[in-house]
């Protein structure tokens, strides 16, 4: 009852711009807190490994290697899924949700090219070299902040807005994360 009715609350908040915008300034200034881990040898390392592995991979390997993950997402055997699910990052991702404490619904961390290197959780695709959580932080620079608007995510029942920064190493931009945040707990 309780749930229902903050989230009857938030609706009706969300509705009015200011405090959306208020909300979307609270997830920016978690991005120092994202940062801190984000430098962790754990992810920098799995990243350079993942855009050495993929970078031969022509645009239509990576449409198909999408389309291999999407079609997992379905159902039966799901060996993109595995191997990405099963992997010390994503270990080390769903430990960094955990300790979190509700304030992350989800966490994933790209390459490159836009591929998923590892995830807290399954996402719906495996490409997001497409989205902007991607093109406005790998393509923007080692600075670059992206929020998105609060929206109601269906699977957990949370308000949440997604932030991602890019992944740097030496100054240089190598991958990117985003991080689902459940603005019930800003």
């Amino acid at each position: 009852m309780k749930k229902a009715l903050a989230l009857a609350v938030l609706s009706t908040t969300l509705a009015t711009p200011v405090i959306a915008d208020e909300l979307m300034d609270a997830v920016a200034k978690i991005a120092p807190e994202v940062s801190s881990w984000l430098n962790d040898p754990a992810v920098v390392d799995a990243v350079k490994a993942q855009n050495a592995a993929h970078a031969g991979l022509s645009d239509s390997d990576i449409i198909d290697l999408d389309n291999q993950w999407r079609a997992e997402t379905e159902g039966g055997a799901q060996p993109l899924i595995e191997k990405v699910m099963g992997n010390s990052l994503s270990a080390y991702l769903t430990d960094v949700k955990d300790a979190a404490g509700g304030k992350y619904t989800e966490i994933f961390v790209m390459d490159n090219r836009g591929l998923n290197v590892g995830q807290s959780d399954v996402t719906s695709d495996y490409w997001q070299g497409d989205e902007g959580k991607w093109q406005n932080t790998y393509l923007k620079g080692p600075r670059s902040v992206d929020v998105s608007e609060v929206e109601l995510d269906e699977s957990t029942q949370t308000y949440q807005s997604q932030l991602s920064l890019p992944v740097v190493s030496g100054g240089e931009v190598i991958g990117a994360v985003t991080v689902g945040v459940n603005v019930d707990m800003l």
